[in-house]
């Protein structure tokens, strides 16, 4: 479906165009999104930046997400968690490790400059695909308390049931695709490398 994150990338800048206009502002779910963010926000004239969120874990299931952390520490559970073995104990344990892997990010990320102040302005936030939903719905519930003027949500494919959970919390959202074979975001990718924290801090830095 997708050449690579820069084929995605531009895809999406096509679909967003009518926010040319605006200086929307890029936010980009690390790692993965960070160079498409900065693809489009070359596209859409805007700024760009990444907004700090980590998946929680299931038990000895470390692909599977089980709920989300954003940078403040608020925490979204999903309603599984608990059938997949996740007790408080484990939950919390979970958390602390993501949020010191959210706080080294931000030093090795933004280490000259504060965050971009999302607050008044038309602000996009990209990942490179939804499985759960489970970290976009916690950068979204960070972001509008920053209160922005417009909080779009905008991906190239995604499940059905991640675009539902995240689509309240969005004023808009910005899928190309939604199939309901949906089994992981990588299959819907020819080329899709993991990518490198030094890749994130020189587009960051750049």
């Amino acid at each position: 479906m997708f050449a690579d994150r820069d084929d995605a990338a531009r895809q999406l800048a096509a679909r967003l165009q009518p926010y040319r206009d605006q200086h929307p502002l890029l936010l980009a779910i690390p790692r993965g999104a960070v160079p498409m963010a900065r693809l489009l926000a070359d596209a859409l004239d805007g700024d760009f930046d990444a907004v700090l969120v980590r998946k929680l874990r299931a038990p000895r299931h470390a692909e599977t997400a089980i709920g989300a952390v954003d940078e403040s520490g608020w925490t979204y559970l999903a309603p599984y968690a608990a059938a997949m073995g996740a007790d408080q104990a484990y939950i919390e344990r979970e958390k602390q490790t993501q949020l010191a892997t959210i706080r080294a990010r931000r030093e090795s990320y933004t280490p000259i400059r504060p965050p971009l102040d999302p607050a008044g302005r038309l602000v996009i936030v990209v990942d490179d695909g939804l499985a759960t939903g489970a970290t976009m719905l916690a950068a979204l519930h960070a972001l509008r308390h920053k209160k922005p003027a417009r909080l779009v949500c905008a991906v190239p494919v995604a499940s059905p049931d991640a675009l539902e959970l995240v689509r309240p919390l969005a004023d808009e959202v910005v899928c190309l695709h939604a199939p309901h074979y949906f089994q992981a975001v990588g299959q819907f990718y020819r080329h899709f490398p993991q990518v490198e924290d030094e890749e994130v801090i020189a587009l960051l830095g750049g």
